[in-house]
């Protein structure tokens, strides 16, 4: 279904008469997920903020609630819905009493998790919260702003181990655990990232100092330090762009990645070997690109080659001048 931009109302707005429509005539009853922003995008034809915005206005109108780990859900027990773009109700008195930096970024946390970077937007955090998006930009600036106190603060939750296990490739090893399991938590955290124009937050210069002082004095200079660090992060971040993916898709199927190979019964990557003429690539068991054991064959392959690269340093280390002893 194609929703036309050429009428005289706005597309959200009768996308969100659509769906208004099935909640108040009990198509979709109280408790049931609403399709998400992706699925409204396949079925109407619209853009990603478009239904973002859809699925805000049936929020404020009171007809839907986000339900972590779910999705957006009914939230309507009729038998009429509230004017559109009426404010939600909310306890509290004036609008922004209570609205400290850390809750704002405690929700936009929230709602990336359950529907994605994409769904983030000023918008959508004021409407959580039941605040002007002018009230939200005087306490955390813009969206780009919000972005990094996210990433600081779920940074935050993961500090590496103190004190550090012993041997600098344990220590990697426990920063890059630690690291895949944040993303694994928060799969839009890899959209966040970036190497080429990085995010230097408090928490992530705290990770990064972290790992370098685990490599100093093995005859590595800050440069090189820097690089190990970067190369284990890019592995790890290029890994955990698929998480968000792999979100989406068991949020529109309602399956794991397990379950659906499972019930496709057949291997993921080529047919059989006896009808394929690509017979190594058969011979692959479907369940061999998961991202788990992608990321701890990565890893271990990595510190492999950092030991060489601090054994040849060490090599070339030259020993202090000896006293003449005559």
């Amino acid at each position: 279904m194609v929703i036309s931009d050429s009428e005289d109302v706005p597309p959200y707005l009768r996308i969100t008469a659509e769906l208004r429509r099935r909640i108040t005539s009990g198509e979709l009853r109280p408790g049931e997920r609403l399709p998400s922003t992706r699925q409204i995008v396949r079925e109407f034809g619209i853009a990603m903020a478009t239904a973002t915005k859809v699925l805000a206005t049936l929020h404020q109108e009171g007809l839907a609630r986000p339900l972590p780990g779910v999705g957006t859900i009914v939230d309507f027990s009729g038998p009429h819905p509230r004017s559109p773009g009426a404010a939600r109700p909310r306890a509290g008195g004036h609008p922004t009493s209570g609205l400290a930096r850390p809750r704002i970024v405690r929700v936009a946390v929230d709602i990336a998790d359950l529907e994605g970077l994409a769904a983030l937007s000023m918008r959508r955090v004021a409407v959580e919260l039941g605040v002007t998006t002018v009230a939200l930009h005087r306490q955390v600036g813009g969206r780009g702003q919000l972005v990094l106190s996210m990433a600081d603060m779920v940074f935050a939750e993961a500090p590496p181990p103190d004190p550090p296990p012993a041997g600098w490739r344990r220590c990697l090893e426990a920063a890059a655990r630690s690291q895949w399991a944040m993303y694994r938590r928060h799969p839009w955290l890899a959209q966040a990232m970036s190497f080429t124009r990085p995010l230097m937050s408090p928490q992530i210069k705290a990770h990064a100092e972290w790992v370098m002082r685990a490599l100093h004095g093995l005859g590595l200079d800050p440069v090189a330090m820097i690089h190990v660090h970067t190369t284990l992060a890019a592995h790890i971040r290029g890994l955990a762009l698929n998480l968000e993916a792999e979100a989406e898709a068991v949020q529109d199927s309602g399956l794991t990645d397990e379950q659906w190979m499972d019930a496709h019964g057949t291997p993921a990557i080529t047919p059989p070997a006896a009808t394929s003429a690509h017979p190594l690539l058969a011979s692959v068991p479907p369940r061999s690109l998961d991202l788990d054991s992608l990321f701890e064959f990565g890893l271990q392959r990595l510190l492999d080659g950092i030991a060489i690269l601090i054994e040849t340093s060490r090599c070339h280390v030259q020993p202090p001048p000896q006293a003449d002893e005559r």
